[in-house]
């Protein structure tokens, strides 16, 4: 099979593709050959070392000193169950399956072996290869920060940071079907996108409009691009308002247990993708209430390209690779 490696960190140039024998599963693993991945801004991260301030030595010591210990990088992805190992029930050869690999990783190549018990649950019939695997990591992120950090409840005011972003475009969906009133902070060019996902508000940050500027104004900040100063957006929070920071450095991750006057509170950290969440990720998506949002696709043997359009910034919702076109 065909498989990206990285070498090491830096630029694209250390990315290679490589002919590696296929996985054979294991007792309880299943082979997904796959028909969709993903470059997500987590792997992006990974491979270039472009993390936030006082990450790169955390980044180093979990995942490889000069380059990723795993060098095949990727974690989202949907396909088809090929084999499975002995003892396996939950699938059977043929059986259309998504998810992640989570700290594996692997899913930046042909084919991936994982746990049947993992992140990885029957693809949903209304869900297209490429839009499933446009969903596990910025789904899973959002659920997570905004159900079990967040504890969002119905009618309370949230408001997503970097809302045409993988996280921002399934955090405002995620938001507005657990009851919210989701206001969207991104760029005038994506305020048509945001407002079709359920945005009730806009606020377009190139149009120098200030979304911390009122105080009390919101009870959760789910934050995906930590660009603001803390004091603003603790500002902007009500009494006992949650502030999410998916991605911040690590003056935030340090402040962030600090008492916070009138109970409001900092919260971060890394999701961890579950099988309970991908369910749930499929409930959502068989309900109407998510839906992928595809910025771009690329083939496999492209992926240089894929990268740089994360690198941008600006994508909206998710690069897909096709590792099938290559």
């Amino acid at each position: 099979m065909r498989a990206v490696i990285c070498r090491a960190y830096g630029g694209t140039e250390h990315l290679e593709i490589v002919e590696r024998a296929l996985p054979e599963p294991g007792p309880g693993e299943i082979r997904v050959r796959l028909c969709a991945g993903s470059v997500s801004a987590g792997d992006w991260r990974i491979r270039s070392l472009s993390v936030p301030a006082g990450y790169g030595l955390v980044v180093r010591l979990a995942f490889g000193w000069s380059g990723p210990r795993q060098p095949v990088l990727g974690t989202a992805f949907s396909g088809i169950v090929e084999a499975v190992g002995e003892g396996v029930t939950r699938f059977a050869p043929h059986d259309e399956v998504f998810g992640s690999t989570g700290m594996k990783m692997g899913a930046h190549a042909e084919a991936v072996v994982l746990s049947e018990t993992g992140a990885v649950v029957h693809k949903p019939h209304v869900l297209s290869h490429a839009q499933a695997a446009a969903l596990p990591f910025g789904a899973s992120t959002a659920l997570q920060f905004l159900r079990d950090k967040g504890r969002l409840r119905s009618g309370e005011r949230l408001c997503v940071v970097g809302a045409a972003g993988a996280v921002g475009t399934a955090a405002v969906q995620i938001g507005r079907a657990m009851g919210a009133h989701v206001t969207a902070v991104c760029s005038t060019a994506n305020a048509d996108l945001v407002r079709d996902l359920g945005a009730r508000e806009v606020i377009a940050h190139d149009e120098d409009e200030e979304p911390f500027a009122i105080p009390d104004r919101f009870d959760v900040i789910l934050d995906t691009i930590g660009r603001a100063p803390m004091r603003d957006r603790i500002r902007a929070l009500a009494p006992k308002g949650r502030l999410l920071v998916v991605s911040g450095g690590m003056s935030d991750a340090l402040r962030a247990p600090l008492p916070r006057a009138g109970g409001r509170r900092v919260k971060g950290g890394v999701a961890q993708e579950s099988r309970a969440d991908m369910e749930e990720i499929a409930r959502l998506v068989e309900a109407g209430d998510l839906r992928a949002v595809i910025d771009s696709r690329y083939a496999l043997s492209d992926i240089a390209r894929a990268y740089d359009r994360v690198a941008t910034g600006r994508k909206r919702g998710a690069v897909v690779l096709d590792p099938d076109e290559g």
